[in-house]
């Protein structure tokens, strides 16, 4: 028995031990493996429709208590270079939703889902979408969090939040801020069995609909990841060139590089502040400053979350025929921008808030559930590339707004940025400043 018991702690220890990314492409692997050698098991697609049930009961409870905690902190005051960053962050998180609607619209995608669920009634009309959304909206709070009902949870959380920032002392909002990261840590725990649950759905979809699902798959993954490359390769560029006026691609790379490179693959922006710190301290930048403006980058720039959940929400109303007008578009998109400040510290934290976008265009939340599952699938590439984005954005755009701030006071911006290569700044650097000396001229003496 003690033999069985120290078995089952190494077992433990090497499991969680081992890359969530390598466990869930382990358990993706067994679980098309089981489904072609064992169709007949169907008991295997139970550990699926766990995963996704336990999903769904934590996540309205994590949107709630997030968005509250986050709205009752207390805020310090803060210069001009904050307000930037806030704006920085915001805007383009908006226009990551914004672009991911435009390439839905170029490259439409569906997602296999039973067809007795796809036959599920939805609204079609901008004013049918503006209905269900008022109507969410005022519902019974407790019902919201019941039914899983994410437009009702978000507006009840807002205004709770602002309540208990103004009504709360330090020991409530600091109550509210353990709560919340109790409830992520129950989140946590819950996606550290993914594997288990991804081999469940997996098995289940190819033991129904055979191979050609992963064709599906891969459309749907290689738009996500060409949205978020072009994100971080056209739409910032621009955003960034537009506040400094320098070609913004030396600064892009070296971001991308040297934060992307090791977010892509701890696939946490928090895990990755530490990396994010000491690059913009390379960078020049003001320490007071990014020791700010970096944490709350990973809380609220969220640019690929964004994109993930546009896009996958989009995905669920094609595959249900569901128009989304333009006006709708953008009420998704903002609605993506904000859900995604709401993103952070978790894992696939992005997956757990499709459902409330979801729920815009009426999707019952067992399709948009599902879509989650299918999230968790392509989640081995889709949530690596979506932290690079986010985390190489929180030390561009703290870059930037610390320039420009350089700008205004008449202080030049670093080489790297005026074009100089690396021999020429050495060779400045070297340069000894060369003072030249005035000899005092004695008064002429006076006639």
């Amino acid at each position: 028995m003690k033999n069985v018991g120290l078995w089952f702690k190494k077992a433990a220890h090497t499991y969680n031990s081992t890359s969530l990314i390598l466990r869930i492409l382990i358990g993706l692997i067994v679980g098309v493996l089981l489904a072609l050698l064992v169709p007949g098991w169907s008991f295997i697609g139970e550990f699926g429709t766990l995963f996704v049930g336990a999903l769904k009961g934590a996540a309205p409870i994590l949107v709630f208590v997030l968005v509250a905690s986050s709205l009752a902190q207390n805020s310090s005051k803060l210069d001009k270079r904050f307000g930037m960053i806030i704006w920085l962050y915001m805007l383009t998180t908006f226009l990551a939703a914004v672009l991911a609607v435009f390439t839905s619209e170029a490259f439409p995608q569906t997602i296999a889902l039973p067809e007795a669920v796809t036959d599920a009634a939805a609204p079609q009309g901008l004013m049918e979408v503006f209905h269900t959304l008022l109507n969410n909206i005022v519902s019974n709070p407790v019902a919201s969090v019941a039914e899983g009902n994410y437009i009702g949870i978000l507006f009840y959380a807002v205004l709770f939040g602002f309540a208990m920032k103004k009504v709360g002392n330090e020991t409530t909002k600091k109550f509210m801020s353990d709560t919340a990261d109790a409830v992520s840590m129950i989140v946590r725990w819950i996606i550290n069995l993914a594997p288990f649950g991804v081999m469940g759905l997996i098995f289940t979809t190819v033991s129904t609909s055979g191979m050609a699902i992963f064709a599906d798959y891969g459309k749907l993954l290689l738009l996500l990841v060409g949205t978020m490359l072009l994100m971080a390769l056209v739409i910032n560029p621009i955003v960034i060139y537009s506040y400094l006026h320098v070609n913004p691609y030396p600064l892009i790379f070296r971001c991308l590089k040297e934060s992307g490179i090791p977010a892509f693959f701890t696939r946490s922006s928090a895990a990755n502040i530490p990396v994010n710190m000491e690059l913009c301290k390379n960078l020049g930048l003001d320490e007071d400053f990014y020791s700010v403006s970096i944490p709350l980058g990973s809380t609220i720039n969220m640019d690929g979350a964004a994109i993930t959940i546009t896009i996958m929400t989009l995905a669920a109303c094609n595959t249900m025929g569901i128009h989304v007008s333009i006006p709708a578009a953008i009420l998704l998109s903002v609605m993506s921008a904000l859900g995604a400040c709401g993103a952070s510290g978790v894992a696939g934290g992005s997956l757990l808030l499709i459902p409330m976008a979801c729920s815009l265009f009426g999707i019952p939340q067992e399709v948009a559930m599902q879509v989650v599952g299918v999230g968790f699938i392509i989640g081995v590439v889709q949530d690596s590339v979506e932290t690079a984005l986010n985390s190489a954005g929180d030390v561009e755009f703290t870059a930037v707004a610390e320039y420009y701030s350089w700008i205004k006071r008449g202080k030049p911006l670093p080489a790297f940025l005026r074009g100089k290569n690396k021999s020429e700044i050495e060779h400045v650097a070297k340069m000894k400043p060369q003072t030249t000396l005035i000899k005092p001229q004695r008064p002429k003496a006076e006639s």
